[in-house]
């Protein structure tokens, strides 16, 4: 297995899939950079961007954060971590489309991608310093793919793939 690096929109898309086996290397200042400025053009309800990006790169932080969530060892092995902060106002939506958006940036780059929710937001409230007002409810870990350990931990579960089309699909009502 190796990588795909899809330049395509639509294929980006369509091949976007989860990593959580990372190369032990940070994410380069140029790669970082481009996932956040796709996190800043990403539309949202009335243009009011109520987000802010909080870049956990300490190792020992992202150990901390990992304690607020569950299935949440990409936090430990991310070469970044950037969680999408809502703003008093902000929409759970807008969190999401910000997210999708950072990720389908990543992958155009080379870089991997997985979302980790933070189950106890009050500890992740704490580990962060937010302000009372302020949410944290998901992390994106970032990284380059160990392409080698991927294709291990895929080998050992059972992958469904996806549901035909026409299963997901309903008109008028429901």
């Amino acid at each position: 297995m190796s990588f795909t690096r899809p330049t395509d929109p639509y294929e980006s898309v369509l091949n976007l899939r989860v990593v959580r086996k990372y190369l032990p290397q940070p994410v380069s200042a140029g790669d970082a950079a481009a996932i956040l400025e796709a996190g800043r053009w990403t539309g949202s309800a009335k243009n009011r961007q109520d987000w802010a990006f909080l870049i956990v790169d300490d190792p020992d932080q992202q150990a901390q954060l990992a304690g607020c969530g569950q299935f949440s060892q990409p936090l430990r092995d991310a070469g970044l971590v950037i969680v999408p902060v809502r703003l008093p106002g902000g929409y759970e939506f807008d969190i999401g489309r910000v997210a999708q958006n950072m990720m389908l940036a990543a992958v155009t780059r080379g870089v991997g991608s997985c979302p980790v929710t933070l189950h106890d937001e009050g500890c992740a409230a704490e580990v962060l310093r937010l302000p009372p007002d302020h949410q944290a409810r998901y992390a994106l870990c970032f990284g380059y793919p160990d392409d080698d350990a991927e294709l291990e931990q895929r080998a050992s579960r059972s992958m469904s793939g996806r549901k035909p089309l026409d299963r997901l699909i309903v008109r008028n009502r429901y």
